[in-house]
């Protein structure tokens, strides 16, 4: 199983091996997308963790017995009509048409609501106007 999570934690948290911890004692791959620490040493991590269901059960376990607030990861995909070159390339990849060319104007246009952040489209932009991102909620 694979699983993205965004991990907030304090600064006291901050000072412990937690990545490590999932590593050795829960068996999990882990692939860490971001990270942010403030100068107060209090942050998150999206990570997107792999292994076992017992394993990544295990790892969230840990996480929360340690105080570390675990939520699901929010993606969404930016285009930036701005830059974009109009060539097509990415409504080609889409599977859901949430990129898709108007034939009459001939233009791509996003529909957010369709998208289902495959990621498929994000490779083939040559100008990057798509990107993927991450929503992250500050810890309360």
């Amino acid at each position: 199983m694979k699983n993205k999570i965004v991990c907030h934690f304090s600064a006291a948290q901050s000072e412990q091996p937690i990545v490590y911890h999932l590593v050795k004692n829960h068996d999990l791959v882990v692939n860490i997308l971001k990270a942010n620490i403030n100068p107060q040493k209090e942050g998150y991590l999206v990570i997107e963790l792999e292994g076992s269901k017992k394993s990544y059960e295990g790892g969230l376990a840990f996480l929360k017995e340690v105080g570390v607030i675990v939520e699901p990861l929010s993606e969404t995909i930016l285009w930036d009509d701005e830059i974009c070159i109009q060539c097509g390339a990415c409504a080609s990849f889409c599977p859901t048409d949430a990129l898709s060319i108007d034939r009459e104007s001939m233009l791509v246009s996003f529909e957010n609501s369709k998208c289902i952040v495959c990621g498929m489209c994000l490779d083939c932009c040559p100008t990057r106007a798509i990107a993927l991102h991450f929503e992250v909620r500050e810890a309360v």
